[in-house]
C-alpha cells in the first residue's frame, strides 16, 4: 500500500530580495548653470575689465562732480551768511551813528556853556554840576570808541575828515593848512559820523603887476 502523507508540505517558493533604492539624477543648481554660461576666454575677459573700468572712471568722475558742487554750496553759503552778517552789523552800525550823533550834539551844547561860563561863577556848585556831566557824557562816548577828529591849527586839510567853511587869507599857516576850528568832528572807531568844520589858510593875494589903466580926462 503506498505511503500517503496526510499532511505534505507545501512547496517553498525562493524569496525574491526587495529592490535596491533606485539613482535619482541630480538637478543642477541655477549657480553651476551660470558658471557654465560664463565666457571666461581671454578676449572675453579683458572686454569685462575694460567695461568695469569705464565704469569706475565714470563713478570716480561723477564723485568729483558731486564734491566740486559740494564746495561750491559751502562756498556760497558762507558767503550768504558773511553778507548776511555784514548787513546786519552795517545796519546795527547805523542806528548805533544816529544815536551818537544826537548824543554828540547834546555833548557840544554842554561843552559851550562850561566854556561860557561867566568868570563870577567859578566854584559853584550848580555850575561844577554841569561840568561833571559833561565828562560823564564824554567817558560814554569814549567807551563807545568816539574819538575826536584832529583839526588842531597847522594840520593839513583833509576831505575824507574836515569840512571847509573859510578860507583865510595871508596867515601864517601854509596854504591847505588848517587856521582854526569851528566845530569839533569826530569818528566811530575808524569811520568818521562827523567831519569837523574848520577854516583853512588860503595863498597870500599877489599884488598884480601890470599898471594901472589911464584915468579918462
Amino acid at each position: 500500500m503506498p505511503d500517503h502523507n496526510p499532511d505534505p508540505k507545501p512547496e517553498t517558493q525562493p524569496e525574491s530580495k526587495p529592490a535596491g533604492p533606485r539613482r535619482l539624477a541630480r538637478t543642477r543648481t541655477r549657480a553651476e548653470e551660470r558658471i557654465d554660461e560664463l565666457d571666461v576666454s581671454p578676449a572675453a575677459l579683458a572686454e569685462q575689465l575694460e567695461a568695469a573700468r569705464t565704469e569706475r572712471d565714470a563713478a570716480v568722475a561723477a564723485r568729483d562732480d558731486y564734491l566740486e558742487a559740494l564746495k561750491r554750496e559751502r562756498a556760497e553759503f558762507t558767503n550768504f551768511k558773511r553778507r548776511t552778517s555784514d548787513e546786519r552789523q552795517r545796519e546795527l552800525g547805523l542806528a548805533g551813528v544816529d544815536l551818537i550823533s544826537k548824543v554828540l550834539t547834546l555833548a557840544d551844547d554842554f561843552d559851550r556853556a562850561v566854556e561860557t561860563r561867566p568868570a563870577e561863577l567859578d566854584g559853584d556848585a550848580w555850575v561844577e554840576g554841569i561840568a561833571a556831566i559833561d565828562r560823564k557824557l564824554r567817558l560814554l562816548l569814549d567807551s563807545e570808541g568816539v574819538t575826536e577828529v584832529d583839526a588842531s591849527p597847522g594840520t593839513p586839510f583833509d576831505p575824507r575828515q574836515h569840512e571847509a567853511v573859510t578860507t583865510v587869507p595871508g596867515t601864517a599857516w601854509a596854504e591847505g593848512e588848517i587856521v582854526g576850528e569851528i566845530r569839533r568832528g569826530y569818528r566811530l572807531r575808524d569811520r568818521v559820523i562827523r567831519p569837523a568844520l574848520v577854516a583853512v589858510a588860503a595863498a597870500a593875494a599877489t599884488p598884480d603887476p601890470s599898471p594901472p589903466p589911464d584915468r579918462p580926462n
